[in-house]
């Protein structure tokens, strides 16, 4: 990883342009200290009364009138065109936790390309957060104090096998690929323990789990190296 333009020690909240649930969005800025907007992320911001503490990305999508009413030195443009403004901000940020909001709505080609950018980046810790679901890229081991019938998918962006305990329909010995078998719409039977051969697989959870999330990924044993 290149300097961060955004250095912290606690969680940083990323706010992407496909704007939700205003009441979402302000019960997780009560959560964090430090914002990072991703180009367009910043208007859903202004429209809340929150001033990013950083604007990444190539900023072809931040209104002028939001972009003007952002101090000089917070804004920060990556011009390049070959990734998009989530990977930008992404790479662009050190902290023990990354919470995105604003990037599980809106277009599906969108949503698509953050699923793929967080593959992309399996040594971080990533919690996408959405209206209805919680999205996070499966370190070697996770365990998650699940609630018997909670919804549990799994998805794969690359070919991947794993063991697990406390899922109603248990995936050893299966191989996960994203043209052949995936592990949507399972569900836990109580407590689960996820154990990963290789960075790849995806876990999708109901909103409500998301401290659960969250706690887990940082308490998780071991991490993928950067690829």
């Amino acid at each position: 990883m290149n300097d961060p333009i955004v250095l912290s020690q606690e969680p940083v909240l990323l706010v992407g342009g496909a704007h939700g649930d205003n009441a979402q969005l302000l019960s997780l800025l009560d959560e964090v200290r430090t914002v990072v907007a991703a180009d367009s992320g910043a208007d859903w911001l202004g429209a809340v009364g929150r001033v990013p503490d950083a604007l990444i990305g190539d900023l072809d999508s931040v209104s002028d009138a939001t972009r003007s009413a952002i101090p000089a030195e917070v804004v920060h443009l990556i011009s390049e065109q070959d990734s998009t403004d989530f990977d930008k901000a992404i790479r662009s940020i050190s902290a023990p936790l990354i919470l995105g909001i604003g990037f599980l709505g809106g277009q599906v080609d969108h949503l698509l390309a953050a699923m793929t950018v967080m593959a992309r980046y399996p040594d971080r810790a990533i919690v996408l957060v959405g209206e209805q679901d919680v999205v996070a890229h499966l370190p070697p081991r996770i365990d998650l104090p699940l609630e018997a019938g909670t919804r549990v998918s799994l998805y794969p962006m690359r070919p991947v096998q794993g063991k697990s305990t406390g899922l109603h329909w248990p995936i050893d010995g299966l191989e996960l690929s994203p043209g052949g078998r995936v592990g949507t719409s399972n569900r836990a039977d109580g407590p689960i323990t996820l154990t990963v051969q290789s960075p790849g697989l995806l876990i999708i959870l109901p909103v409500s789990e998301r401290a659960v999330l969250q706690r887990a990924l940082v308490q998780a044993c071991g991490s993928w190296p950067a690829l």
